[in-house]
């Protein structure tokens, strides 16, 4: 029999999308039917909803000379509406191994007001990546999102590369 791989990062893409929904979405029972209309099985919100598709965006070696880096990228809405965005950032491990530990690195993201705030990382088949529903926004058509990170390798044998990208929700 022939077996399949599924590459690491749809198997986060899959991960990060089921963890978005609630629990009672994905265990509601099913509605019996009947003669009489009922109201419509509830569903996820708009907060809670898993992204339609992400935009890659380039990439760069992980840093590993354990100095802080800054990562800055721009996301363009060139469509006729607003779109809800979610920024994300992904540090893939090599395919080899071995695999990155969110203790390896130290991910910040630089804020409104000029601070640096540190962001935990999930870690998913050896990949560390930042959340999506904290970091949703709505971005008007025609406008830029640009997101600065500094990321800091804490571990001099860590390898692999920062891949941002951002989700697209419906």
């Amino acid at each position: 029999m022939p077996t399949r791989t599924i590459p690491r990062r749809v198997l986060v893409l899959t991960v990060a999308a089921l963890a978005a929904l609630p629990t009672a979405t994905l265990t509601a029972p099913a509605q019996a039917a009947s003669a009489t209309p009922a109201a419509a099985p509830p569903t996820a919100s708009a907060a809670t909803a898993a992204p339609v598709r992400f935009v890659d965006l380039p990439d760069t070696a992980l840093p590993t000379d354990r100095a802080p880096h800054r990562i800055t990228f721009m996301y363009r809405n060139d469509t006729p509406t607003d779109q809800t965005i979610a920024p994300q950032v992904l540090v893939e491990s090599p395919p080899t191994g071995p695999f990155l530990s969110p203790s390896d690195i130290r991910l910040e993201q630089l804020g409104g007001d000029g601070h640096w705030r540190a962001l935990r990382l999930g870690s998913q088949t050896g990949t560390l990546y930042t959340g999506l529903i904290p970091a949703k926004i709505v971005l008007h058509s025609g406008h830029t999102l640009t997101e600065t990170y500094r990321i800091t390798v804490l571990h001099s044998s860590a390898r692999g590369t920062v891949e941002p990208r951002i989700a697209i929700y419906a």
